[in-house]
């Protein structure tokens, strides 16, 4: 079959984000009291992440109230995976894109933004792989100010929660009402507080809500410190925005960069199931959470993005090494909590 270029790209043609959604919900582990852990892959979403849902619903809202204009200038502070899906949208609906980034950011995810056309300005000096997100803001919000660009604001613009609606009705559609548990991780707040409401909306009223964020974020409370997962928590210093609505969880949870990122590694090497460092982290708190959990529940892990992303970093050995992150302990206890939760007593 021969397609026409021109009429693919043309004003009327399909575009690449319908086929936003309807990622895969795929089961982990059954366990012998009936309970089961599934995974959200939004992996399988264009551009590889559940970001570009909200990336989506905050442009479509900012184009609705008129704040976007034709051939408009989009603005944001990124980590990476809201920024390429801004990029490949703007691509998309022909908006000039500029991510305002930081060198936490795997480079897989600017190099995306910049194939995309964005201008991808990092705040941070060389050798400084720390967040700086306040700097990024700052500067985002500056652009806005006083060049008159448009700032998506992602931790203030509750489009970011409502870009969710979409992946809460399709658990529902694959799982009924029956969904007892929710883990997820918590950067802006948008994708674990814009689906449980959803949810709730949809009548999953038993449903228990459980947050994850790196050992250094400060959402949940603590000391702030350093941390190498990408794209959630939230650095002291940094605005822990609305979105964030502290009453749709239930639980919320820290988890160390050597479990998150042992966690990633194992699942691929048992399970040939490549997701992301954070990703990681939820999945490994999701599996103690299931541990404690009634017979017959019905847990659900949001994975943001898959490991691909991360493959210099998570998925390196000597990245890993040199940052003191590899655990051969934490592939002991996997080992451990899988047979527990698969083998009935007595076997």
């Amino acid at each position: 079959m021969t397609i026409d270029a021109q009429a693919f790209c043309g004003q009327n043609s399909p575009k690449l984000s319908q086929n936003i959604g309807n990622t895969p919900l795929v089961e982990l582990i059954k366990t012998t009291d009936g309970s089961r852990l599934l995974l959200k892959l939004e992996q399988f979403n264009p551009t590889g992440s559940a970001k570009i849902r909200m990336a989506k619903a905050m442009l479509d809202e900012a184009q609705e109230q008129g704040l976007l204009k034709p051939g408009g200038w989009v603005v944001e502070s990124t980590s990476g995976n809201t920024g390429t899906g801004l990029a490949m949208l703007c691509a998309e609906r022909g908006y000039r894109f500029t991510a305002l980034v930081d060198n936490h950011a795997a480079k897989e995810k600017i190099s995306n933004m910049k194939a995309f056309g964005a201008e991808v300005i990092c705040v941070s000096e060389q050798g400084c792989d720390e967040l700086s997100t306040h700097v990024r803001d700052d500067m985002a919000q500056t652009l806005a100010e006083d060049q008159g660009a448009f700032w998506t604001a992602q931790h203030r613009n509750f489009a970011n929660s409502r870009g969710y609606i979409d992946l809460a009705r399709e658990l529902v559609t694959d799982l009924g009402k029956d969904i007892s548990h929710l883990v997820a991780a918590v950067g802006t707040g948008g994708s674990i507080c814009g689906t449980t409401r959803e949810l709730r909306d949809l009548g999953c009223h038993q449903l228990e809500v459980t947050g994850v964020e790196p050992e250094g974020s400060v959402i949940f409370g603590g000391p702030g410190k350093p941390y190498h997962q990408s794209g959630t928590g939230t650095p002291e210093g940094a605005e822990i925005g609305p979105v964030i609505e502290y009453g749709l969880i239930d639980n919320g949870l820290k988890v160390s960069d050597q479990q998150a990122f042992n966690t990633a590694r194992y699942l691929a090497k048992k399970y040939a199931l490549m997701v992301g460092g954070s990703a990681g982290g939820v999945i490994y708190q999701a599996l103690q959470q299931l541990k404690k959990a009634p017979a017959n529940s019905t847990m659900v892990a949001l994975v943001c993005d898959g490991g691909e992303k991360y493959l210099d970093t998570v998925f390196n050995d000597d990245w890993m090494q040199n940052h003191q992150l590899i655990a051969p302990a934490i592939d002991n206890e996997l080992d451990a909590l899988f047979q527990q939760l698969t083998t009935k007593q007595g076997e």
